[in-house]
């Protein structure tokens, strides 16, 4: 059984070998939490490696650490000798090894203390000691409420806001989302005292897109956005083809799948993309559909409420006559 994260208080009180790492494919929450977390425990005195199971979105280059972290697609031998080091292993922004792709094998293997922080639902039961809140905004509010609990409110920098604020603000949908709660705000609050900047982490994020992504949204809502108005739902599908004919970089597809809920009358929108070395799915609602229900039952996925992923082993092609099928029999409200 998972123990509290406060019983790992003790074990922080010596310098530490710390490993962190996040979920494949990595968004503004989780590199955010990451980072963040990373920044306070260096402040702390200890020896931290930040690694991400592969390549991070171009509009998350600008966060502040970026350059120290690695990318374990890309530096698997330094990524393997920091895991091996280790005396404790934080995990931020998944709840199954599997998310991390390649990293999977090597943190079931791994023998060290894990710590888990993490706000999705139905967390498997491998982890030591951590904090698991389904109804928390994001992971980026629970490493504050984490260094909160250390009673280091007063450590919190810009540098640390900066990270933290990049995750609040993405996996809350810049704070319309449902878990947009009051310590939300609270939270928010907090950091804009502390000197965050909120404009300029809203442009790097969100108005920085290159020329070519813009025109690549633009051909996915004319050309691939179905729209099925008796189910109150959408489907975005987007093959390898696609992706070639604009270069689309990681996370060109990044928030693609909020855009059809914008329609009224839409409550489910789905993308479907084709990835070299399998099929990929993004879930979104509004109101009363359980996507996280609807990606564990149907696409071996899972996730919130509102927002979950899944995968699919058939073809593309398949996946999606597969995903019509489904669509014929729910109706969401």
């Amino acid at each position: 059984m998972m123990q509290p994260i406060q019983d790992i208080f003790p074990l922080l009180q010596t310098p530490k070998k710390i490993f962190i790492t996040t979920h494949h494919k990595p968004d503004g929450d989780a590199i955010g939490s990451m980072l963040g977390l990373y920044h306070y425990l260096t402040m702390k005195g200890h020896t931290v490696s930040p690694v991400s199971p592969g390549e991070i979105p171009d509009f998350l280059e600008w966060i502040p650490g970026v350059n120290i972290m690695l990318n374990f697609e890309e530096q698997q031998k330094e990524s393997l000798e920091a895991l091996a080091g280790a005396d404790l292993i934080f995990c931020l922004d998944f709840n199954d090894y599997s998310r991390t792709k390649h990293l999977t094998q090597h943190l079931a293997d791994a023998t060290q203390p894990k710590i888990l922080i993490d706000h999705h639902l139905f967390p498997k039961p491998v982890w030591d000691y951590g904090m698991s809140i389904p109804e928390k905004s994001s992971t980026c509010e629970m490493v504050y409420d984490f260094i909160n609990l250390c009673g280091d409110n007063k450590l919190i920098n810009t540098t640390i806001a900066t990270c933290l604020y990049t995750g609040l603000m993405t996996d809350t949908g810049s704070f319309k989302f449902p878990a947009t709660t009051a310590s939300v705000h609270t939270m928010a609050a907090d950091l804009k005292h502390r000197g965050l900047d909120h404009t300029k982490i809203h442009e790097e994020v969100y108005d920085s897109w290159s020329e070519a992504r813009m025109r690549f949204l633009g051909y996915v809502l004319i050309e691939k956005m179905e729209v099925f108005h008796k189910q109150n739902s959408a489907l975005i599908a987007l093959s390898r083809k696609d992706l070639n004919l604009f270069k689309a970089q990681s996370g060109d597809t990044e928030g693609l799948v909020n855009y059809p809920l914008s329609i009224s009358g839409i409550k489910f929108a789905t993308l479907i993309t084709e990835r070299s070395d399998e099929v990929k799915l993004s879930f979104r609602s509004k109101g009363d559909f359980d996507v996280s229900k609807f990606s564990r039952e149907h696409f071996e996925g899972g996730g919130h409420f509102n927002a979950s992923g899944g995968r699919s082993k058939r073809s593309f092609i398949e996946t999606i006559a597969y995903f019509k099928e489904i669509l014929s029999d729910i109706h969401p409200q």
